[in-house]
């Protein structure tokens, strides 16, 4: 078994302090901002036992990990911005009321380089040390939410989570609510292709990637993605289909047939008036309603094992719309 409480995480930047607006220090003046907590092996270990003494596994502790990279969106000739956002979400996040029923902890970030097509950022790299973060933390007990970065954070996520343990011999499903399948075949890993390497990998093992997406554009997937996602067994629902009654249905579908999921949030899945701080803003999009609702029926079933947001570029975001998006979205999967 791994040390569960193993006192060093291969992060690059240590959490900091985290503020927000003060009404008071009494438990029903708080807010996230006051009771984040930075992480170390023992304060989660106890967190966890105290989960457990109290027979609610539901609720065992958050952990938020950030993931700085904008590689991969470079190399998929993205809008470069995305590496700033797990400061931008924490930021939004600050200031909400706190009415979960768990402990959260911050465990900092995992940095990549910005590189050139002449010398590339060490993409690989940042994904393996992201992913060696989740997999320990998950193996301690906790429900770890991964804060991009650009799609190429799935990547790192489904290394943390395929690595962990605790998903050993389970059938573990990925759920990807986008707009776009990621399933390009590049010469070189980037926010385009982290699920045919998900793919790929899971093929090397002998194993086929359980797969869907919610929120697919027809207009933004050409048809070579249509034909790879169907060769791959993808299950998809388009955007324009994604009431909240036909999304739930089609995720209770997907979940059924597994024993955990993974689930990964593209922000450029909502309508471009809602989330326009992403690389790549959606004309049509999945309504705000209809991804809550979906991420409520995730969370609802117990299969959980990991979560993440990518896409959030504060560059290009108005007046912080869409990271507040992403924070709602956080306190949603971990409420």
């Amino acid at each position: 078994m791994k040390d569960a409480t193993r006192p060093v995480l291969p992060v690059d930047v240590p959490s900091e302090p985290w503020s927000g607006r003060h009404d008071g220090d009494a438990p029903e003046h708080r807010r996230w901002w006051q009771a984040v907590r930075a992480w170390s092996p023992e304060a989660l270990a106890e967190a966890v036992d105290a989960a457990r003494t109290a027979d609610d596994g539901a609720r065992r502790p958050g952990v938020l990990l950030g993931f700085r990279s904008d590689e991969g969106v470079r190399r998929n000739k993205g809008r470069i911005g995305a590496a700033a956002a797990p400061a931008a979400v924490r930021a939004a996040l600050g200031p909400l009321a706190f009415h979960l029923e768990r402990d959260v902890f911050d465990a900092g970030d995992v940095a990549v380089s910005l590189g050139s097509d002449e010398v590339p950022g060490d993409l690989e790299g940042g994904q393996e040390r992201c992913g060696e973060v989740v997999s320990a933390l998950i193996d301690a007990g906790a429900l770890t939410v991964t804060l991009g970065g650009g799609h190429e954070t799935a990547f790192a996520s489904y290394l943390g989570v395929v690595d962990a343990e605790s998903a050993s011999g389970r059938r573990v499903g990925v759920l990807n609510l986008d707009a776009h399948f990621d399933l390009r075949d590049e010469a070189r890993p980037s926010s385009g292709t982290p699920f045919l390497q998900m793919a790929r990998a899971e093929a090397a093992a002998g194993r086929t990637l359980e797969y869907a997406v919610v929120g697919i554009s027809r207009p933004n997937n050409t048809l070579a993605l249509f034909r790879r996602a169907d060769e791959l067994g993808v299950r998809y629902l388009l955007d324009e289909y994604a009431s909240r009654e036909t999304a739930e249905a089609f995720v209770e579908d997907f979940l059924a047939g597994l024993d955990a999921v993974y689930l990964t949030i593209d922000l450029d899945v909502l309508p471009a008036a809602v989330a326009p701080g992403v690389s790549a803003p959606a004309a049509f999009g999945v309504p705000l309603e209809v991804i809550v609702a979906v991420v409520r029926r995730v969370v609802a079933s117990g299969k959980l094992v990991h979560a993440d947001l990518a896409e959030l570029n504060p560059r290009y975001d108005v007046d912080g719309r869409t990271a507040r998006v992403a924070a709602r979205l956080v306190d949603t999967i971990l409420g």
